[in-house]
């Protein structure tokens, strides 16, 4: 939705109705996740995919269609062995789509998500999808602000709660209430989707590796900045575009930012002046990962000289040292790619193993 919404913005304003398709469930081995989007716009225009093309072309129709009637309907696509000319999925999933008309007469919040969503403020949308509530109602929710209806005040009560919860984690889910959001009753389900700001990497040390690590932090949806504090070496003209380029002393520079448990921080400095007092700062704040490049003689070492610190085993657990799978990499690319795989395996809790000699679902 992210990618798309700058287009959608763009129709919106200009009062121009379009038909907005979001995978709202998926199941077994679905190509794209909830959350993904395709709309229809002016002269038939399109933007975004629901499926990877299995089933665009039913999607086209069923978009204009919702624009014309005014109303939102809930279709859902899978795989039929019997009817080999149905429209489905290749492979063998199933997705579960809310095709719903948006204009300004429809949905009063749009502009203000999009503008939200635009600027990294966080924001959820709550649609509702099936039940006795009215389909494709939508209330947008923010940390401090509401707007929108989904019918009635108790299922606005409800729902706003649970989006706040959702959005601290920055998740995108289905809940199910009753009419008025009682919360152990199905009637009513509700999609909630959040727009959560993209998460940071922070690479400290400027060097050939660092350039590709960003770029596939950038790949992976990050907000990615480097740090070194050679002047001579922390140029833009060395990263790829977009990723912001910091000088100065790494150590300091991560004391005066913040973090959060989503963030990602790339030691890879590989000199002890600069990444001791970096990773007993690391160490002490929150983060979802902590990776440093060396030697295993480098790390013990740097373990040693960070226990000195006052460092104790629980904060030391959390050191990926040396940092990234074992890939048998080589080049910045390669040893980039390890990185990337050991920062989602932790992620989800993958075991870095090869999936031929695993057992059990692939995507829990």
């Amino acid at each position: 939705m992210r990618e798309i919404l700058p287009a959608l913005g763009g129709w919106y304003a200009a009062g121009a109705p379009f038909g907005l398709a979001t995978v709202v469930a998926v199941s077994r081995s679905a190509p794209r996740g909830p959350g993904a989007a395709m709309a229809v716009g002016p002269d038939d225009e399109v933007v975004g995919s629901v499926s990877g093309g299995c089933v665009e072309g039913a999607v086209f129709e069923l978009a204009k269609e919702v624009v014309e009637s005014g109303r939102a309907q809930l279709c859902t696509f899978g795989y039929s062995a019997a009817d080999a000319f149905a429209v489905g999925l290749t492979c063998g999933g199933e997705i579960t789509l809310l095709v719903r008309p948006v204009s300004p007469a429809t949905d009063a919040s749009f502009a203000d998500v999009a503008a939200s969503v635009a600027a990294h403020r966080p924001v959820v949308t709550a649609t509702v999808t099936d039940g006795p509530a009215p389909r494709g109602a939508t209330l947008a929710v923010w940390p401090d602000a509401v707007s929108g209806t989904l019918g009635t005040e108790g299922l606005d009560a409800a729902v706003t709660a649970d989006a706040r919860g959702e959005l601290a984690q920055g998740a995108t889910v289905s809940r199910h209430y009753g009419p008025r959001g009682e919360r152990r009753e199905d009637d009513v389900t509700v999609f909630l989707q959040s727009f959560a700001p993209p998460p940071r990497m922070l690479v400290f040390g400027a060097i050939d590796f660092a350039a590709a690590v960003a770029r596939i932090g950038a790949f992976l949806g990050y907000r990615v900045t480097v740090c070194d504090a050679r002047p001579v070496f922390a140029t833009a003209k060395r990263f790829p575009e977009g990723v912001e380029v910091v000088v100065d002393w790494p150590h300091r520079y991560l004391r005066g930012t913040d973090t959060d448990d989503r963030t990602v921080i790339c030691v890879l400095t590989h000199e002890p002046k600069f990444d001791v007092p970096l990773l007993e700062a690391a160490l002490r704040m929150p983060s979802a990962y902590i990776g440093a490049m060396g030697s295993r003689r480098t790390h013990e070492d740097r373990v040693k000289q960070l226990r000195e610190t006052g460092l104790g085993d629980h904060e030391l657990a959390r050191l990926r040292s040396p940092i990234g799978l074992d890939l048998g990499a080589r080049t910045p690319e390669e040893v980039a790619v390890s990185v990337a795989a050991e920062i989602v395996a932790l992620r989800w809790g993958g075991s870095g193993a090869p999936l031929t000699a695993t057992t059990g679902d692939i995507h829990p």
